[in-house]
């Protein structure tokens, strides 16, 4: 598919301006001239995009080193004609349409990446490129919503969108890593904002519940020695014994109904065949809808460990990678927030799977008490390898599903 950025003349005449509406419906917002010349802008624009994700997805920019990709988010914000743009201490970029009420709708795009990531962009050597309707290379999967976001913005501006409410565009740092960004946006703004709707790709996904998951590493410390003379208690075997019992608790299967799981996933020790090890560790990740069956599981191995620790002579400590809370709230469901994400999504063809077992930015501003959504997709294919690569027609249906957000939610009350 061969694309081409052409200037689109805007010439319609408006038998109302879209501040004119209260909450809209997506079916009347559809009949609006003006919200048809947005999602043309948005089509027209497409190449403009495009560009921009190759910009973006070639800097290096992996959880806590966020900086330059931030920097260049903020001056493509500005470009679109934002307001009060500005780089926080986190980072995050945060740009606003501005309403009138104080009360702001949030639109969340992640800025950082994973760390395996930056090591594929530094082997590459060169920015990502354009073949056809996908941007090839590392660092543009995630970076497409963040794009998405900003080419919905420019319609909005571009048309000319006075909403009763702010309507706040982020892009917030450390997703990968604890959400530190998103926690920071939310204390900002969780009392003004009415909704959160975080933004992972064009809509296929509809969550609007926060799964908890809570990341351990469980160290374990013991004598070193040879295989000579080191003889017992051994770091590894105490490993072992604490992990085949921390995999039998029963919780996941009685409480299978709640998505409880329970996981270990990588174990690190010792470095020689010959050599006993002082130290290793393995990961615990614990997952729930529901907070107590979190703590129940971590309470029980903490039992396990315990008991290991005084069969066997060997020291464990646990130390918390990240945590990410659970949460539901009340009639979201049914609110008129998730009712157009589902509409808005048949409209772009792309009829939604609902979950309320979300695990993203999303999580903060749920278990926050504000009501929140997040939309998703596979956003193209390969992400966290060499050849990773981004869709532009799902880009393009994104940043639709955020315009049209956007228009019929930014004056709900």
């Amino acid at each position: 598919m061969q694309l081409a950025w052409k200037p689109l003349c805007l010439c319609f005449a408006f038998a109302l301006p879209l501040s004119a509406f209260a909450e809209r419906s997506l079916e009347s917002a559809l009949d609006d001239p003006a919200v048809q010349a947005g999602l043309a802008q948005i089509d027209a624009t497409q190449m403009l995009a495009a560009e921009q994700l190759v910009e973006i997805g070639a800097i290096i920019s992996p959880s806590g080193q966020e900086h330059e990709r931030a920097d260049a988010v903020a001056a493509l914000m500005r470009q679109a004609g934002l307001q009060d743009v500005q780089i926080s201490g986190a980072p995050n970029v945060t740009g606003r349409i501005p309403g009138r009420s104080g009360k702001a709708l949030v639109f969340v795009a992640t800025l950082d990446d994973l760390a395996t990531v930056a090591e594929h962009q530094r082997a590459a050597g060169t920015p990502p490129r354009i073949v056809e309707d996908r941007v090839v290379g590392p660092g543009t999967n995630t970076s497409l919503t963040t794009v998405a976001l900003i080419s919905a913005a420019r319609a909005l501006v571009e048309q000319g969108f006075s909403p009763e409410h702010d309507i706040v565009f982020a892009a917030v740092a450390e997703e990968e890593t604890g959400l530190r960004g998103m926690r920071a946006l939310y204390e900002e703004y969780q009392d003004r904002a009415f909704a959160f709707v975080d933004v992972l790709g064009e809509g296929r996904g509809l969550s609007y519940g926060a799964l908890g998951i809570h990341w351990w590493r469980v160290h374990a410390f013991g004598p070193a020695g040879h295989t000579l003379n080191g003889g017992l208690p051994n770091v590894n075997q105490a490993i072992g014994r604490a992990i085949d019992r921390i995999l039998q608790i029963d919780d996941p299967q009685r409480f299978d109904d709640r998505r409880t799981r329970l996981n270990v996933a990588v174990l690190n020790s010792g470095a020689v065949f010959n050599h006993k090890p002082e130290t290793g560790w393995f990961s615990l990740d614990v997952r729930s809808l529901d907070p107590e069956h979190i703590e129940n599981m971590e309470r029980k191995t903490r039992d396990i460990l315990d008991t290991v620790s005084s069969e066997l002579g060997i020291r464990f400590e646990m130390e918390e990678v990240s945590k990410t809370p659970p949460g539901q709230i009340e009639g979201a469901r049914e609110s008129s927030l998730v009712e157009n994400s589902i509409a808005i999504s048949d409209y772009l063809g792309t009829s939604p799977n609902l979950s309320n077992a979300g695990s993203a930015n999303l999580n903060i501003a749920i278990a926050g008490g504000t009501l929140s959504i997040a939309i998703s997709s596979e956003r193209g294919g390969q992400r966290g390898f060499a050849d990773e690569w981004a869709s532009i027609p799902e880009m393009q249906r994104t940043a639709k599903h955020v315009f049209l957000t956007a228009i019929t939610q930014a004056n709900a009350e």
